[in-house]
């Protein structure tokens, strides 16, 4: 039913207009960030996500939703007896909401070129200040915003730009993000 409502266009998204980097285009890839996004929207680590785990972290991430829109959204993709969203369950929501906002997967995407752009997208999201380098303080703010302890630390956070801060000059340029995202994938397989 929730499905439907959204194809049909009855429920409309009440937030900013999502980027296109929402779907990656590459399945296998698309499935290992959304179990990241998954396991860091289950609070708990009950291996599910209610409606109030949700609504929380949109709000983390400044997105605001109307609790009855959302709770109508959600509810007709969890399973019966279920006190939330499964995996396949968030699978099913994000590929469902994929589809309603941006219309059916292409057919024969330019993997390449997609992958790029989706890499452009992601850098574009810790680059706040757009001048094309990740600083300590922008990495910082966007850990803060998802709510991870690595956040809590200055120190910390400037660790993690050394260690993949190629030319040492404290900052992450595209192509560093690039190295580290690819690096990150190889081990998640």
């Amino acid at each position: 039913m929730a499905e439907q409502a959204i194809l049909a266009g009855q429920i409309k998204p009440s937030v900013v207009p999502p980027s296109s980097s929402f779907r990656l285009r590459s399945k296998s890839l698309n499935s290992v960030r959304l179990r990241r996004v998954f396991d860091l929207f289950d609070k708990n680590g009950d291996e599910y996500i209610t409606v109030a785990e949700l609504a929380d972290a949109l709000a983390r991430l400044g997105l605001t939703t109307n609790p009855s829109e959302l709770e109508l959204t959600v509810s007709g993709f969890i399973q019966p007896g279920a006190i939330g969203l499964d995996f396949n369950d968030f699978q099913n929501l994000h590929r469902t909401l994929g589809d309603a906002l941006f219309g059916p997967d292409p057919i024969n995407p330019s993997e390449n070129n997609t992958e790029e752009a989706d890499m452009q997208e992601a850098f574009n999201v810790f680059d706040e200040d757009g001048d094309g380098f990740i600083s300590a303080q922008e990495l910082k703010t966007v850990l803060e915003k998802l709510g991870l302890g690595e956040g809590q630390s200055m120190d910390r956070v400037q660790l993690m730009i050394c260690s993949v801060d190629k030319d040492s000059d404290g900052r992450v340029d595209f192509g560093e993000f690039k190295n580290m995202m690819k690096s990150i994938d190889v081990e998640s397989s």
